[in-house]
């Protein structure tokens, strides 16, 4: 079970940390990462996340602003937002894939991050 929370509605240049809580598995054998869908739009692919943390990755539009982040003693992974855009307006969704799966085949309920001008 995987439960986004932390989103919100920020004005342009705000920071929003999610977080996103697994349960039921153990964590560190997962890789995981950030997808989001704005109004729409097909779902997107935002950032990932080695098991271990060390090896991280971004879609280019949120290179340099965003951080992705786990801590496997809490079973957590973060997105750390900074400065903030209008066109980062979407459903938050967090995703893990099981080490030696292609395709990640567990999903959050999402959670909804609101960008105003």
């Amino acid at each position: 079970l995987l439960v986004e929370s932390g989103g919100g509605l920020v004005q342009a240049g705000d920071s929003l940390r999610l977080s996103c809580a697994a349960s039921g598995r153990t964590f560190s054998n997962y890789h995981m990462a950030w997808f989001r869908q704005a109004p729409g739009k097909e779902r997107e692919f935002v950032a990932r996340v080695n098991t271990n943390g060390e090896s991280t990755d971004y879609t280019d539009s949120v290179k340099g602003r965003f951080t992705i982040s786990r801590d496997n003693a809490k079973n957590t992974m973060y997105l750390q937002m900074a400065s903030l855009k209008p066109e980062d307006t979407a459903v938050y969704y967090c995703a893990a894939r099981l080490i030696g799966l292609a395709e990640y085949n567990s999903w959050g309920q999402g959670t909804q991050v609101t960008v105003s001008l």
